[in-house]
Parts: structure tokens; sequence; C-alpha cells
């Protein structure tokens, strides 16, 4: 996807971006409807790119974030845009904290996506996210880095519009190229009070990987059997919900 195919791009939210891509094509024939949802890490907004969201017309910001980050970094007023927040959990910062090896690293991944689908309050959370997006858009999520959480919810609502899975993924590792300059910084905090191989360490954490996001899909196969039941019964979205949200994703 080339940046003339980029519907907006925020310069202060380096991994903000529509979930439609440019249009992304559907199974039978179809694209995904852009300028309805977007997605992105937190918003430390320039004074240009406050602009550029309230240009958008947002009627919702939601938060995907933990109190104690939002207490870190709140989210900015955005005119005629209601701030709401679900909390679904993202690494544990104590389990962070005492990583030593790479591998732990992924493993802690590979559980994050896993609590995901399997954890209740998760479950709570995403389920409320799907359930307010139904409303109508444009809306915009995110999380921390726009990562894990904010792109779990993004491979519903592609998998929701008929996208596959090859694209599905493609558009989650596009994470990995949007958000060098964020992931950078992080990495050199983490260098000054650790050293560059404490930077090895916590890399896994630092991006996205297919093993992660199969890791949740696994998971809903494990628990539900397949996606449709995950969808009703492990987000309690009922057939409305989703047809209000395919009525909104897809262009045809």
């Amino acid at each position: 996807m080339s940046d003339e195919q980029e519907y907006l791009r925020l310069a202060s939210a380096d991994n903000f971006r529509d979930v439609a891509g440019s249009g992304y094509a559907t199974v039978d024939g179809g694209k995904v409807r852009t300028g309805v949802f977007y997605r992105s890490n937190d918003l430390r907004l320039s004074e240009v790119d406050s602009a550029a969201l309230h240009a958008i017309g947002l009627n919702a910001v939601i938060d995907l974030r933990s109190p104690t980050e939002i207490a870190l970094h709140p989210d900015p007023e955005v005119p005629g845009a209601e701030n709401l927040h679900f909390d679904a959990i993202g690494i544990s910062m104590d389990r962070l904290s005492g990583l030593t090896d790479r591998a732990e690293a992924v493993a802690l991944m590979d559980e994050v996506y896993r609590g995901f689908v399997v954890e209740q309050r998760c479950r709570t959370a995403f389920g409320g996210v799907l359930r307010q997006l139904a409303t109508g858009g444009p809306q915009l999520f995110h999380c921390s880095q726009g990562k894990d959480r904010t792109g779990w919810v993004a491979a519903l609502l592609l998998h929701v519009a008929g996208v596959d899975d090859p694209t599905i993924e493609s558009d989650y590792l596009l994470t990995n190229a949007r958000s060098a300059a964020s992931r950078a910084r992080v990495a050199t905090e983490i260098e000054k009070h650790g050293g560059p191989d404490l930077v090895a360490v916590y890399e896994p954490t630092l991006v996205v990987d297919v093993e992660y996001l199969g890791a949740a899909w696994a998971a809903v196969e494990e628990h539900y059997g397949d996606r449709s039941t995950y969808l009703r019964d492990g987000l309690d979205l009922d057939e409305d919900t989703l047809t209000r949200l395919r009525g909104l994703l897809r262009d045809s």
C-alpha cells in the first residue's frame, strides 16, 4: 500500500491508519469502506494532527488502555467526539519487568493474545468495543502502541467484513513498518536503563508477529470451535449488531 493510497496519516501518531486500508477486497468481490473506522497508538497529538482528527468528524474516541496507562497520557478532547474507555488488559507490567530472555518474551506475547479470547474481562471489553462501533462511524479506537489490543479489534472487524486471512495478517503486520519511529524511542529508553542486551530481550514485545495473532485465532478454535461462535457467545454479539457492523464496513 503506497502513501498516496493512505486515507490519512498523522505525524504525531505514527501507527494511526484507516482500518480499511485503501479499501481491502473481500472474499466475495466487495471491498471495505474507508473513512469509517480508524486505529491508532496513543494520541499525543500535535496541533496540526489534532485539527486533522477534528476534520474527520469523529463521533467517538475509544481507549483500550488500562487506567494506569490513561493516567500517564490522557486522551485529548476532540471536538464532537465522545471519549469512551474499555479496559482490554494489555501486557502486564509486572510480567514485562521480569523478562530475562527472548523466548520468555515470545511466550508472554502468546499468552497475552490467548488472553484476549479466554479472559472474561477481555471478552467484555472487546464485545463492548464492537457494539459501540456498530452504532456508526466515523470512530477511532486505540491503545498505547496500537499493535496488540488495537490489532485484535482491527483483525475482528476485517474478518466480519469478509476479508481473507492473508490480507488480515498483512494489515496486522503493517504496524511494524508504521510504528518504527515510536518503537525506536522505546528501544532507546530500554537501552538507556538496561543496555543493548535488554533491548534484544524485549524486542518481541515491541513488535507484532503472525505467531501472536495465530495464538488468538487458535484459542478461538479451541474454546469456541469457530469464529462465528466466538463472536456470538464469547463477545455476546447478536446478529443485528454483526449485520450493522458489516453494513458499516462494506462498500458493496
